[in-house]
């Protein structure tokens, strides 16, 4: 057997949330390419159409299920396993915020904080849960995470706070699923210009500055974040559990914070 088997996925069934576009297609379709047969879901069934197709191009089955994924993984987990009638993998890449304003964390409002934790953790504990009571034969578990939940993260508190207790989260469940063979990881994504980035931290005039950041001298693509993710979801990865992986060009930590336009500087 090549060692490239060992990154083979057939036979599999992965479960991807958020897989509507950006990051999430991009893993979907990156398990498809390694032989998995894959579930995705997001909001919009237009976009899932899109990540559908590639993965029946890759010849693999997709089932796709649309709806928001706050209190809705109980019920995609038993579709999957309703069309597959198994769940080896599953990928909480589902975060970002609803609200696309930026403030202080002192000027937040309560019901703002609530949602940053139920669309970044409380949904990924819930697809945690899960995908760990059905996965009978061990399985793979992925968090996708953010470098702001390991630093202060100014004008982005709450997701930050969010993403922070994700990665512990992780760590936790990791110890306590070993001993099933349930292993769960955690991915970072460093600066990966997707639509979601744009809109979030009005960035467009300051994308040379923010290359200049990247050891690596240039911005992530979906496919770099998949490549990890996907690794992680492989045989080639069994020795691995309880980490969180920085896919990041090098970007270790941020020597200024970029400040959105609404925001002022002192």
């Amino acid at each position: 057997m090549s060692i490239l088997d060992l990154f083979r996925l057939d036979g599999r069934v992965a479960v991807v949330t958020g897989s509507g576009q950006g990051i999430g297609r991009a893993i979907a379709w990156a398990l498809a390419d390694a032989g998995a047969d894959v579930v995705i879901n997001a909001r919009r069934v237009g976009d899932l159409e899109i990540t559908a197709a590639g993965v029946r191009e890759r010849s693999r089955r997709v089932l796709v299920v649309d709806g928001d994924i706050r209190d809705f993984s109980e019920e995609l987990a038993a579709r999957a396993l309703g069309e597959f009638a198994r769940i080896d993998i599953w990928v909480n890449n589902v975060g970002g915020s609803d609200d696309k304003s930026v403030r202080l964390l002192e000027d937040t409002p309560d019901e703002v904080f609530r949602s940053q934790l139920e669309l970044n953790l409380t949904s990924a504990f819930q697809g945690c849960r899960a995908a760990a009571k059905r996965m009978v034969e061990g399985g793979v578990i992925v968090n996708i995470t953010s470098g702001a939940g390991t630093r202060g993260s100014p004008f982005t508190g709450p997701y930050a706070a969010a993403k922070a207790a994700l990665i512990n989260m992780t760590q936790t469940l990791a110890l306590e699923l070993a001993e099933r063979g349930i292993r769960v990881n955690a991915v970072s994504p460093g600066p990966v210009i997707t639509e979601a980035y744009r809109e979030i931290l009005g960035i467009e005039d300051k994308l040379d500055e923010l290359v200049a950041t990247i050891p690596l001298g240039r911005a992530g693509t979906p496919e770099d974040i998949a490549a990890m993710v996907l690794f992680l979801c492989s045989p080639a990865s069994s020795w691995i559990t309880g980490e969180h992986h920085l896919v990041a060009g090098g970007r270790t930590h941020r020597s200024y914070q970029y400040r959105p336009k609404e925001v002022k500087a002192d």
